[in-house]
């Protein structure tokens, strides 16, 4: 479509709104005026555009750290467009080097084919299946062959690729590189290729990937994609990248309880940015509900929305329901608005030297009393386990019906 032509025309309510869902919680849409040009297209034309999104099944689970790019595939998929969930089979082999300052250990054929079993299925919650193309990146990987691999990475050069952070870093520090690094992003790039894409999401770590998308399909003749960053979720610390390495997530396979209750430990400040990469909520709905905290309304109240909307939304509204009343009965009524912020480091650790160490107990001994009477729970459940002890993570601790802390163990 003439590119004057969209410029000087005002924009449909269709377009502005789809516009609208994009840039919603987006940390970068780029080119955004090219974003708009394809919207204006797909609008006249009637042909959805291609939208894809690609997830390596590098562990069985997925948390819901993953469901903020989910969530923009479903709003983009619910104004009519074609989602590609792209699973990475081959390039699992390789191991994306994003973000890391050594080389990240490929994971054998049989645990990527165990993991892949998992994460369309764990992905269907939040997607509709019904609507989703679902798609292995091995169908065109794997016959490259030796050939076919040569003449790809012939389409970009050494130099821009050592423009990429971790490489650089990596380089200037004298850590090793392995040559077939080098392939993932080449490979993930021809993915868009191969599917055709109008728009690749990732996260905002896979900026280099999926640029190299739009480079290498006007190499090959095409229509660049145009490319869509999300934030990266913190995770129940509010500090670091949700990931469950660092104990601060929450998988969407978790039971409703647990969840419900995981979701009720953020932080007041925490749970507006989750409002907005998680809830489906309209941006005035969630506006006007921060306008009634800043009014005076208990952000609690904000909170068990938001738990409630989550839990649902991987179970039931049954089972949100039942979570709140399971988290009411078994808290004595729930976590207090504010509690202590404790950071321990030397982890695992006991938690009888845990509870002194944060000064829940005066001492070992007295923390053995409480767990022997029931009155020590770690993110709402009951420690029975004396000899329990605590691997990194954050964790609500509770003694008896008034204390309290947050406790983030390193």
């Amino acid at each position: 479509m003439n590119q004057e032509l969209v410029t000087n025309n005002p924009l449909s309510e269709h377009v502005k709104s789809a516009l609208a869902v994009s840039l919603r919680g987006c940390e970068e849409l780029i080119p955004q005026d090219e974003w708009t040009r394809k919207l204006v297209r797909s609008e006249a034309t009637g042909v959805p555009l291609r939208i894809k999104l690609g997830l390596d099944p590098t562990a069985p689970d997925i948390h819901i750290g993953h469901t903020v790019v989910l969530n923009k595939m479903r709003q983009l998929q619910d104004l009519g467009h074609t989602v590609i969930f792209l699973i990475g089979d081959f390039t699992t082999l390789i191991g994306d080097p994003s973000g890391r300052n050594s080389t990240r250990p490929p994971l054998t054929a049989e645990q990527i084919k165990l993991n892949a079993e998992t994460y369309y299925r764990q992905a269907s919650l939040v997607l509709d299946p019904a609507k989703t193309e679902i798609r292995y990146n091995s169908e065109w990987c794997d016959p490259l062959g030796a050939r076919g691999m040569i003449q790809l990475a012939s389409r970009y050069n050494v130099a821009r690729m050592m423009e990429r952070n971790d490489f650089h870093d990596r380089f200037h520090a004298g850590t090793p590189i392995s040559v077939h690094e080098f392939l993932y992003p080449l490979l993930q790039g021809y993915d868009s290729v191969a599917l055709k894409s109008d728009l690749e999401l990732g996260g905002t770590d896979q900026k280099f990937n999926l640029l190299m998308g739009r480079h290498l399909q006007q190499e090959y003749g095409q229509e660049p994609q145009c490319i869509l960053t999300m934030p990266l979720l913190e995770g129940l610390d509010g500090i670091e990248k949700m990931s469950k390495s660092k104990h601060n997530y929450i998988g969407i396979s978790e039971d409703a309880n647990s969840m419900f209750a995981k979701v009720l430990s953020i932080s007041d400040v925490l749970m507006w940015k989750w409002y907005t990469l998680l809830s489906f909520k309209s941006e005035a709905a969630i506006a006007a509900l921060k306008t009634e905290v800043e009014g005076g309304r208990n952000p609690k109240d904000a909170k068990v929305a938001l738990a409630k909307e989550i839990t649902a939304r991987f179970h039931s509204v049954a089972a949100a329901d039942a979570a709140e009343q399971d988290f009411i009965n078994r808290s004595k009524g729930g976590v207090p608005d504010e509690i202590p912020e404790v950071q321990l480091a030397g982890a695992p650790i006991g938690i009888g030297a845990l509870l002194k160490a944060a000064g829940l107990a005066p001492s070992g001994s007295e923390a053995s009393r409480l767990i022997d009477g029931g009155g020590v729970r770690v993110d709402s459940s009951v420690v029975s386990d004396k000899a329990l002890k605590l691997p990194a993570g954050v964790y609500v601790v509770q003694v008896g019906k008034r204390k309290f802390a947050r406790v983030t163990l390193s």
